[in-house]
């Protein structure tokens, strides 16, 4: 019997806790459905449509007279449309399909969000998955953290981009190009975390990463995976690695670099550098690589990286 109310005490202390987790997943998702919605000011233009059930059509004599916001995006056009969702046999008000209604912005337009700017020429913002699409090809300017430095800004251009209202998270899609400084990357998307400016580069096949040195020099590195700190201008690939530099040419599982230190560290099983020229051959599990003096060594196991790979795990991947 005492075992028996045990149990039954047990029960309810899961059951308790339950209630408690399903009540606060559903404080959480309506939080997330408040962030979703947007507001759309047109103040100086016009508004036409079907004010009840859509769509509206607002539309400004200035090029970014409608000012939209929802959540952390600050959205800034000419000509923007609010319609409700798609349904079949039944009509829908605006009023009561907040939080499932679409925002088209059709004309050009352009996104702020903290150091973030985005621009193209049509935007799909759909307020029940809280994504908004800009397509038709869009170009991304993210703005030194110091601004007072001499540190040039990010560029990026995508055919894409999504961007997630409820996170900093930014996805560009197609003929990904970006620019940092000395360094510049392709890739078929990118997964860029706008706050920690980490970027997560990947491709079909391989990814290319490029750095045009002072003296006209380029360092290759060639990967299936490449992960990027835009801030701090340290690069992490993975996957198959090969680093070129002139007759040089290093290959490995992974590889570190460091702009500002012109350092590499390549790890294999062996790495192995090879300088075609001179003829000369390096391995070892850890290569330390001096991309300025074309030097390559072996690095002993008990020496701490100076790199940190846990700096390249994305928010989501934690």
């Amino acid at each position: 019997m005492p075992a028996l109310k045990l149990r039954i005490h047990n029960e309810e202390k899961v059951m308790k806790k339950l209630v408690v987790l399903l009540l606060l997943t559903v404080i959480v998702l309506a939080q997330d459905s408040e962030k979703r919605i947007i507001s759309i000011d047109s103040s100086g233009g016009t508004q036409t449509g079907n004010i009840r059930y859509g769509p509206i059509i607002f539309e400004h004599p200035e090029a970014e007279g409608i000012k939209a916001k929802v959540s952390n995006l600050e959205i800034f056009a000419n000509k923007a449309e609010l319609r409700g969702p798609e349904t079949e046999g039944e009509r829908i008000t605006l009023a009561k399909a907040k939080g499932q209604r679409i925002a088209i912005f059709p004309n050009g337009v352009r996104i702020v969000r903290s150091r973030l700017e985005a621009s193209g020429p049509v935007l799909s913002y759909n307020e029940a998955t809280g994504l908004g699409v800009l397509t038709g090809g869009a170009d991304i300017t993210v703005s030194p953290k110091d601004e007072t430095s001499d540190a040039e800004p990010v560029l990026i251009t995508a055919d894409q981009v999504e961007f997630d209202v409820d996170t900093d998270i930014s996805i560009s899609k197609g003929n990904v190009n970006l620019v940092n400084g000395k360094q510049r990357a392709e890739a078929d998307e990118l997964e860029y975390e706008e706050e920690r400016t980490l970027g997560v580069l990947t491709c079909e096949e391989k990814c290319t990463a490029t750095r045009l040195d002072d003296d006209g020099s380029v360092i290759t590195i060639i990967a299936q995976e490449i992960r990027v700190l835009t801030d701090s201008n340290l690069l992490f690939a993975s996957g198959d690695v090969s680093v070129i530099d002139g007759s040089l040419i290093t290959t490995g599982d992974s590889v570190f670099f460091d702009d500002e230190k012109n350092i590499a560290e390549i790890i294999g099983s062996p790495a192995v550098s090879v300088d075609s020229t001179e003829g000369v051959t390096v391995k070892g599990d850890r290569l330390l690589q001096d991309i300025e003096y074309d030097v390559v060594e072996v690095i002993d196991a008990s020496v701490k990286s100076e790199f940190n790979q846990d700096a390249f795990i994305l928010s989501r991947e934690q």
